[in-house]
């Protein structure tokens, strides 16, 4: 007896017209998946948080209740700032584009972005002040000059660190979003 969910046998159906579920082109979305050493520093991070809630429950069990709640609030915070670095990226939508960092968060609409290009120029070393040659994915804003422009995504950068196709690939994805978009 044949299996037809297990085979490609069947015909089937052509369903253009029904939107699949996840291509909501409205969602914010990131067009590439963390790296792995944004994941790793998070993963870090919530090691680290698991020992300080540890902590939490030892001091709450031997101490006061003030105290622990200080260490509970220290894992909490820990916690949060792990979550918090694995939204940080581009991530685009049919109203534009978004820059997260750990701290602050920049949206661009369609309408204000003049070109979105890659571009070979020193870029940061996983964010720290020491510059590398690379790449970088620059976003040039209406009414900024075409060789300026800030970085999105750079070939150094904890996402693409050793991994020059997927920042090929990230920057594909983004360019073509903001020509789909941008009004030219």
């Amino acid at each position: 007896m044949p299996l037809p969910f297990l085979t490609a046998d069947r015909v089937f159906e052509a369903t253009d017209d029904i939107p699949l579920p996840y291509d909501d082109r409205d969602r914010w979305r990131r067009p590439y998946r963390p790296g792995p050493w944004r994941v790793g520093a998070a993963a870090l991070a919530l090691l680290l948080a698991s020992f300080v809630l540890f902590a939490a429950v030892v001091i709450a069990a031997t101490a006061e209740p003030a105290s622990a709640g200080v260490v509970f609030g220290l894992a909490l915070l820990v916690i949060a700032g792990a979550l918090r670095l694995l939204r940080v990226g581009v991530w685009v939508s049919a109203r534009g584009l978004r820059h997260v960092g750990f701290l602050t968060t920049r949206t661009a609409s369609w309408e204000q972005v003049a070109a979105v290009r890659t571009v070979q120029q020193p870029v940061r070393w996983l964010g720290l002040p020491r510059t590398v040659q690379g790449q970088a994915l620059l976003l040039v804003r209406r009414g900024q000059s075409p060789d300026g422009g800030s970085a999105l995504l750079t070939t150094h950068n904890a996402d693409f660190l050793g991994r020059v196709e997927a920042f090929d690939r990230a920057a594909d994805s983004v360019e073509a979003w903001a020509d789909e978009y941008c009004p030219h």
